[in-house]
């Protein structure tokens, strides 16, 4: 895919940066809310792709995963604002290194997350990634998604009272202990030694789903 292309899905398809920010969701206040960038800027031979974070493998949270640069919201901070100045603290570049394309909607975790995922670019090859964060740095060719598109699981969600909630006061269909409720799928892409799965998978799928709507896999809803 030509970069005049790819720009010209996404302008059509993503939510200006920020157009979302002042909606709220219900007890959103309850939620570990974060932001992301999922980071696009040319290969080795000037065609598009995607860049890609492993995490420390010392962090007591996920250690050694894949992901995207990003972090948790400060109070009063855009979400737009944490993509780009978690990506900055991760991969030790400039502010005005990032160009922000937009932002691709907001994702709810079952488990209690509230993730703002943005597209941007990043304009310069020279990182310094930050040691106590970053194991290391890849990118994925565009086209490599295009031709390998991801095999498709699923997770499920249950719920469970907790012991002093009254029973006899409801249905006797909500029972104590563990009740599953839903299942929801699960991505994972294969890229050289690189396993990449769980929420970092969905926000590229989506993405995916984005710039090729007839793609025979990402054209699917899910």
């Amino acid at each position: 895919m030509l970069w005049k292309d790819l720009l010209t899905r996404l302008q059509n398809r993503l939510s200006p940066a920020g157009e979302n920010a002042g909606k709220l969701l219900i007890d959103e206040e309850m939620y570990y809310r974060a932001a992301v960038l999922l980071p696009l800027l040319p290969d080795s031979t000037g065609a598009p792709a995607v860049l890609f974070e492993v995490r420390a493998r010392d962090l007591s949270r996920q250690p050694g995963e894949i992901c995207f640069p990003g972090g948790r919201m400060e109070a009063g901070e855009l979400p737009m604002l944490t993509a780009r100045r978690e990506t900055c603290e991760e991969l030790g570049i400039e502010p005005d290194q990032i160009e922000i394309l937009g932002e691709m909607g907001r994702l709810v975790i079952p488990y209690g997350m509230l993730i703002h995922p943005f597209v941007g670019i990043i304009n310069t090859a020279e990182f310094t990634p930050s040691s106590q964060e970053v194991a290391e740095i890849f990118t994925v060719p565009l086209q490599f998604l295009a031709d390998n598109p991801p095999g498709i699981s699923e997770f499920e969600v249950a719920t469970r009272y907790a012991a002093d909630f009254p029973f006899d006061r409801i249905p006797s269909t909500y029972q104590a202990g563990w009740q599953k409720r839903a299942s929801f799928p699960m991505y994972y892409f294969t890229y050289q030694k690189y396993f990449i799965w769980g929420f970092t998978a969905k926000i590229l799928f989506h993405f995916c789903q984005l710039i090729w709507p007839a793609h025979p896999v990402y054209g699917r809803r899910s």
